[in-house]
């Protein structure tokens, strides 16, 4: 009677000490320091086909044997966007599990799973429970075309988690100190240039010149990506939905003459004191007027074929 006793009693400690699959991963995770150190056992256990958490896992080569540049350069935002994740609460943290898996200390998970480069990361959804997304056991493969930045790790995998991870760039204090540096240098630099920036006349040429660029058809070229010129070599382009760039050139040239004749007649000719020099200068910046404009008008024509109007040429 006291072996059938003793025998219940050790039953009972076996049963009580044995953890349950999510308890094990749980603990890994904390040995980990969020991130679960996988072998072919762990993995199996992590995918269990019948499981009510979810996990991210990256599958990486890090042995310098290897010569993985990119598995290296990733690691890093791996670690950090996990490491963000092990900020959250237990109850929404203990769902979802970060792991990563080394092909030195499991080939067969990489031969099984075909893969044949790394790195590559796997998410694998919620089976069963109020998580579960797919009833499958098939990953989600992460697409690294944004890089190996890990801010759109983390906003790629918070589709898959059941919050929102937490990530926060790092403060970048090159960058900082950069900034900081640049402050007397643009100290120094603002002192010297400083009688140009507080001249109106600097102010004048700045805004005619960025007024001609912008409205002679500059943004329209670089938002559609045009060319420079035509595969014939052809500067103008018929129609008025294409405009070469150097079209842009022209026009803007024309505009900044057409510009700088009517600053001449308004500013400068009235200063003249001579009467004849005041004449010969309204001939002057008139005909010069007149003579950008006839040419504005033939390129309308040019690009308009139909247009029945001209001035000069």
């Amino acid at each position: 009677m006291l072996r059938f006793i003793v025998a219940l009693l050790c039953i009972s400690f076996c049963l009580a000490a044995q953890k349950s699959p999510r308890d094990e991963l749980i603990q890994l995770a904390a040995a980990g320091n969020g991130v679960i150190r996988l072998d072919e056992r762990a993995f199996d256990l992590l995918t269990s086909p019948k499981r009510d958490w979810s996990a991210a896992i990256q599958l990486t080569a890090l042995n310098p044997q290897r010569r993985c540049g990119p598995c290296k350069e990733f690691d890093p935002s791996f670690q950090a966007v996990a490491k963000a994740w092990s900020t959250v609460t237990p109850q929404q943290r203990n769902n979802h599990f970060f792991a990563s898996i080394d092909f030195d200390d499991a080939f067969q998970v990489f031969k099984k799973l075909g893969i044949m480069s790394a790195p590559v990361v796997h998410v694998y959804p919620a089976t069963e429970g109020p998580n579960a997304k797919a009833a499958r056991n098939d990953p989600f493969k992460y697409d690294f075309s944004n890089g190996f930045e890990a801010r759109p790790l983390a906003e790629q995998l918070s589709s898959h988690t059941p919050i929102s991870i937490p990530y926060k760039d790092p403060i970048n204090w090159a960058r900082v100190t950069s900034f900081i540096s640049l402050i007397p240098i643009v100290t120094l630099i603002f002192r010297f240039i400083r009688p140009a920036l507080q001249n109106r006349w600097v102010w004048a040429v700045s805004t005619i010149l960025l007024s001609t660029v912008m409205t002679s058809g500059y943004m329209f070229t670089r938002i559609r990506g045009m060319p420079y010129v035509a595969p014939d070599g052809s500067w103008l382009a018929a129609g008025f939905q294409t405009q070469y760039g150097q079209e842009v050139q022209v026009v803007s040239l024309l505009y900044g003459v057409l510009a700088g004749s009517f600053v001449m007649l308004i500013l400068l000719v009235p200063q003249q004191s001579s009467p004849s020099r005041q004449r010969t200068q309204i001939y002057i910046w008139t005909a010069i007027n007149f003579i950008m404009f006839s040419v504005l008008v033939s390129i309308f024509r040019l690009k308009n074929r139909g247009y029945p109007f001209k001035l000069m040429f």
